[in-house]
């Protein structure tokens, strides 16, 4: 912890040195151009691997990037981007060897036709109820779906990664506060597009997966 507190003093010298007003003007407000739906996975720190500058991103960051219709955390984050910041860009943005998706895919290869109308348990240790098994469990159901059972997991993984960005950015779609900016418009006018990209660990690389949507016409 204290290598973390010298880094930080020493990023806010090199930052002065270059621009001596950053920080008392980054305090007078925000206005950042994008919306980042990611993983919490350490490796995936999106201000680095994009070189933003703080100010730049919001971001919201969970398991395996998801989007849950009934999460008031990551709906409250959406309204205040959207509503609030002006945010003109939502990308959802997953990984390679996301261990979300992988737990979810080995709980489907496991099970691939579980009993209807029962919660789906994606972590054996932990109950039914466990805030894991309850956060994973629409991952492993969209695994389920993709009937990868028989197929090898370094094939079948990369597939759950990139239907899993699919589906968060069609859930997106359906959210109160994107339907209301693409058929009313938002409150600072700007008009909101939604995105889907996986970043690959073994190379660095962000890869567009050209699902971008946005609004009417």
């Amino acid at each position: 912890l204290h290598n973390l507190l010298v880094s930080n003093s020493e990023w806010v010298e090199g930052v002065l040195r270059f621009q001596p007003h950053f920080f008392e003007n980054s305090a007078k407000g925000q206005t950042p151009h994008t919306l980042w739906i990611g993983c919490s996975d350490s490796r995936v720190p999106e201000s680095v691997i994009t070189l933003a500058r703080p100010g730049d991103i919001f971001v919201h960051r969970n398991i395996a990037n998801q989007v849950h219709l009934n999460d008031s955390n990551g709906l409250s984050v959406l309204e205040y981007a959207v509503d609030h910041v002006g945010v003109e860009n939502v990308i959802v943005v997953g990984h390679s060897e996301c261990g979300g998706a992988h737990a979810s895919l080995v709980a489907a290869q496991s099970n691939p036709s579980p009993p209807p109308n029962k919660p789906i348990i994606t972590i054996p240790s932990a109950p039914a109820d466990a805030p894991l098994n309850l956060w994973l469990e629409p991952l492993t159901r969209l695994a389920i779906s993709l009937n990868l059972s028989s197929v090898p997991e370094s094939i079948a993984l990369p597939v759950v990664v990139e239907e899993n960005v699919k589906d968060q950015v069609f859930k997106l779609t359906q959210t109160q506060t994107i339907i209301d900016a693409w058929t009313k418009g938002t409150p600072k006018g700007q008009s909101v597009w939604i995105h889907g990209w996986v970043y690959e660990l073994d190379t660095g690389y962000l890869r567009d997966l050209n699902i971008s949507q946005g609004p009417p016409g």
